[in-house]
């Protein structure tokens, strides 16, 4: 069943309607109901596109974070053939909250690590909604430090409200496991592309999203801290969340332009939770033109121009806030 936010209910209510027409058409209490329904499939499918051609930063952040959006797994599972999932730290433990392994896209080996939200109640429990602990941060590590030793591209998935902030995380060093995973990404000789594929919040986005290429959905978010933490701050209010989001410049289109991402992927009308193969396939195109223009570097250009690129960033940033 669809799930639909606040600010959709206009094209809800078309769309209810022409189920309930259908199910009349159905049960023969209806006579020749077939241009009627024709006639609001359009008219929804109108409101839907012009709704989502002028989304409020805000409403982008509803988007991604609507549960029917493809995840890593949804995403590995349309992309990734032959996906082996490798858990631990070989430290402390396991966190579900980080899924990665190796397997092939498109008949090439590859390694990819993502964030896991989970898709129902039981699900998100066990993978701590998407947010890692340092155990997390130190899997990916190991895995990234695994790919670059037999040369194989690496591919991350974004996805995470930020890393789990709890007392036992701290303790067992969260930022230290942050600045590593952000380091090793850094270093890395191979190609990398990491994709935000819903929310990219704070460092735990950052310490899988130091690529060489940096894509991101139309409809994602990529911020420093969440709206809500930001207006909590700032206002001691979280209901001044939507004010916040626009104050952030937390889009897509808000990053390309700052050129902290290289390439937004564009999703299907009303967002990728209404259509996630196609979402998903549109994701696959993008990393495979990306890393299609990485695979010609040896290893020392691959990392001078990550390099370049972070270096690029932060003076740009520099001229802004200046």
């Amino acid at each position: 069943m669809r799930s639909y936010l606040d600010f959709e209910k206009p094209v809800a209510e078309l769309e209810a309607k022409v189920e309930e027409l259908r199910a009349m058409a159905e049960t023969g209490s209806a006579v020749a109901v077939g241009d009627e329904i024709n006639r609001l499939e359009v008219k929804a499918a109108l409101a839907l596109k012009e709704l989502y051609a002028d989304l409020t930063p805000w409403q982008k952040t509803q988007v991604a974070r609507h549960p029917q959006r493809p995840h890593c797994l949804d995403t590995i599972a349309g992309l990734i053939a032959n996906f082996i999932p490798l858990a631990g730290d070989r430290k402390f433990g396991e966190d579900p909250a980080i899924v990665g392994g190796f397997g092939r896209f498109r008949g090439e080996s590859v390694c990819v690590i993502g964030h896991e939200k989970g898709s129902d109640t039981e699900s998100r429990l066990k993978h701590n909604f998407g947010m890692a602990r340092p155990e997390g941060y130190r899997k990916a590590v190991r895995l990234m430090e695994m790919a670059d030793r037999f040369g194989i591209p690496l591919i991350t998935l974004v996805d995470t409200a930020g890393a789990y902030p709890g007392i036992g995380a701290e303790e067992r060093g969260q930022a230290e496991a942050i600045a590593r995973s952000t380091d090793v990404c850094l270093g890395l000789g191979v190609p990398s592309v990491a994709v935000i594929l819903g929310e990219g919040g704070s460092g735990g986005a950052i310490a899988l999203a130091t690529a060489n290429r940096v894509l991101m959905l139309e409809h994602a978010i990529y911020s420093v801290i969440s709206p809500e933490g930001a207006a909590s701050i700032l206002w001691r209010d979280t209901a001044k969340a939507q004010e916040a989001a626009t104050n952030m410049k937390i889009t897509a289109q808000d990053m390309v332009r700052f050129g902290v991402i290289d390439t937004v992927v564009t999703e299907p009308t009303g967002g990728a939770h209404r259509d996630p193969q196609a979402a998903i396939a549109a994701t696959g195109e993008a990393i495979a033109n990306a890393l299609a223009e990485l695979q010609p570097l040896d290893r020392d250009t691959v990392r001078q121009q990550r390099r370049e690129k972070f270096l690029a960033m932060g003076r740009s940033m520099g001229r802004l806030a200046g």
